[in-house]
């Protein structure tokens, strides 16, 4: 039987439900995502080729709009590089411009150092962050040559970093690291990509640092950050005179317990990163195809570059049945 031991002691809640109140135009949202409806306008013909350059070295054929045109194609229906250019190709063939068409070659070797624009925060106040992690693999041996030769070599794999907003659901800041790297530790980096005013970060137990707290500290002072504390804290020596936030969420929790606290601090919201990040795998997938770190950074940039496009589609409003 699952779950038997200290089953008087687990906790008795119900699943939520929910409903969708505009089921019509997310469903019309959803079927526009997969949409093959393609048009180029006049700016982004004339902006087709690369403009001259004035430095030493080879010119440039094709503009970084071009470049990010295939690569964005590539993830959205998880192409590779030779199949990008032949999408490409008879695209441009069916809408009758005479343009050239980027070969797998350039779309990779432009990949290296290609700039991504940064999404920018839409909602109507300060940014309400969260903020997690996931693994994503790299290309490697397939479970069948694994399984065929009995190797016992691990897939390698890169951690994919990410900020939220939690209002408008846009990825706002990215990071790819390798799997060793600490969560806590990239909670500045994704900070410096964020222009707007911070309202508050929320995060898992991972991020109870002091290292996190002195980051958003000195970036936003009046930022609240929602991190619950590990079992095992104890309140800092100040906590009597000038208690700090993680000193007031540890007396919090002393006097409503986890799941009070976990209510009246706003940390349920934390399930919309996980939301966003299952979304990530879903559309994009699991892997990484690229196979050097700058070509990887990039290949992410555009994948929440798709994500963010297709959020502004239409997002589901739901309500919860009591």
């Amino acid at each position: 039987m699952p779950f038997k031991t200290n089953a008087a002691r687990r906790h008795r809640i119900p699943k939520q439900r929910h409903r969708v109140t505009n089921w019509a135009e997310y469903d019309a949202a959803l079927c526009q995502r997969g949409s093959l409806t393609v048009w180029f306008t006049e700016e982004a013909i004339a902006a087709w080729r690369a403009e001259p350059r004035r430095t030493r070295g080879g010119q440039p054929h094709y503009s970084a709009l071009a470049i990010r045109t295939a690569l964005t194609l590539r993830a959205v229906f998880r192409l590779a590089l030779r199949q990008t250019e032949g999408l490409i190709g008879s695209v441009l063939r069916l809408l009758g411009l005479d343009l050239a068409v980027p070969d797998h070659s350039t779309l990779s070797r432009r990949a290296e150092a290609l700039k991504v624009p940064k999404p920018c925060s839409r909602s109507r106040g300060p940014v309400h962050l969260l903020v997690d992690s996931t693994g994503l693999q790299l290309c490697g041996p397939r479970e069948l040559l694994i399984e065929k030769h009995r190797t016992r070599r691990r897939r390698s794999w890169r951690k994919l970093h990410i900020g939220m907003d939690a209002e408008s659901g846009q990825i706002l800041a990215t990071k790819l690291t390798t799997h060793d790297v600490d969560d806590g530790s990239q909670v500045g980096p994704l900070l410096d990509e964020i222009t707007a005013p911070l309202a508050s970060l929320t995060g898992d137990g991972a991020y109870d640092q002091a290292g996190v707290y002195g980051a958003i500290g000195k970036r936003h002072p009046n930022a609240d950050v929602i991190i619950p504390p590990r079992s095992t804290a104890v309140p800092s020596e100040m906590a009597a005179s000038t208690p700090t936030q993680r000193d007031r969420h540890l007396q919090s929790i002393a006097e409503h317990g986890r799941m009070g606290w976990q209510k009246r601090s706003g940390y349920t919201r934390r399930a919309l990163v996980e939301v966003s990040i299952s979304r990530f795998k879903h559309v994009i997938g699991t892997s990484l195809r690229s196979r050097t770190e700058p070509r990887r950074a990039t290949e992410t940039a555009i994948a929440i570059h798709v994500l963010n496009r297709m959020l502004d589609l239409g997002r589901p409003k739901s309500v919860r049945i009591a």
